[in-house]
């Protein structure tokens, strides 16, 4: 009666362990949301922010992602994305500023919009991308950049910034955030640039940390090792199991 408990003990492990790790992960997948790649960049540097998306809203397909420009961003410069129509609006600066070559400026992107040319259906991923200058005198601060994705039903606003002292992970809908560096100094004299690498990311800019979609694969990839031994143990006692039956038998 030995043997066959163990077979019955190994196999409820096993299962055990699968539920326990599709428990650990379904968090995570629900956490996903809009996020940007590099998440930091200097002070003054013109930077290529990736923002991703993976999801709809509840399941239903992506149609525009709405993108309001902070107020401190003068410079933007959206990228053309094949998949999607891009538009952007323009809003009068409260004081005319001057730019890096002398120029005047009196007005400012307040929002850029990309709207896909089909819905980007749920478990599906794509990114946009927008060039930006970063304020050379932001040194520290974190700089939020509020996205309205609008789906075929309903849209979701991650919108949302974490309070002093406040986790970003206790957010329901949280907005893409970059923290702005301290400078780094340029020959050029127009501020540091964080120039994109073979992957339109930057190299200046600080990797992104925690995204959900990496950990998920992770959490996952290691489920399936696990999964994988329990399965290598089990099948190795069954054949222990069957060779001393065998053997009863010829004895």
């Amino acid at each position: 009666m030995q043997e066959p408990m163990k077979r019955t003990t190994l196999a409820a492990s096993a299962a055990s362990l699968t539920a326990a790790l599709l428990v650990v992960a379904a968090p995570i997948a629900a956490n996903a949301h809009v996020s940007v790649t590099p998440d930091s960049a200097p002070a003054g540097a013109t930077a290529q922010l990736t923002f991703s998306v993976g999801h709809g809203c509840d399941g239903s397909a992506t149609t525009a992602l709405t993108f309001t420009i902070p107020e401190e961003i003068v410079s933007v410069t959206p990228t053309v994305n094949p998949n999607w129509d891009v538009t952007k609006t323009s809003v009068d600066l409260a004081d005319p500023v001057t730019d890096a070559h002398g120029n005047a400026i009196a007005q400012r992107v307040g929002e850029v919009v990309y709207t896909a040319k089909q819905p980007l259906a749920d478990g599906f991923r794509d990114t946009v991308t927008l060039q930006l200058t970063l304020p050379a005198d932001a040194a520290g601060d974190s700089i939020p950049f509020g996205v309205v994705q609008a789906c075929v039903l309903g849209e979701t606003a991650w919108t949302e910034v974490a309070a002093d002292g406040q986790d970003a992970s206790e957010l329901d809908h949280p907005a893409p955030v970059v923290t702005v560096t301290d400078a780094v100094a340029s020959d050029a004299g127009h501020g540091a640039h964080a120039a994109p690498d073979a992957t339109g990311g930057s190299a200046n800019a600080a990797a992104p940390t925690n995204a959900p979609e990496d950990t998920l694969a992770r959490v996952l990839g290691l489920g399936g090792i696990l999964v994988g031994a329990v399965g290598i143990v089990f099948a190795v006692a069954t054949r222990r199991t069957q060779s001393t039956h065998t053997q009863i038998k010829e004895g």
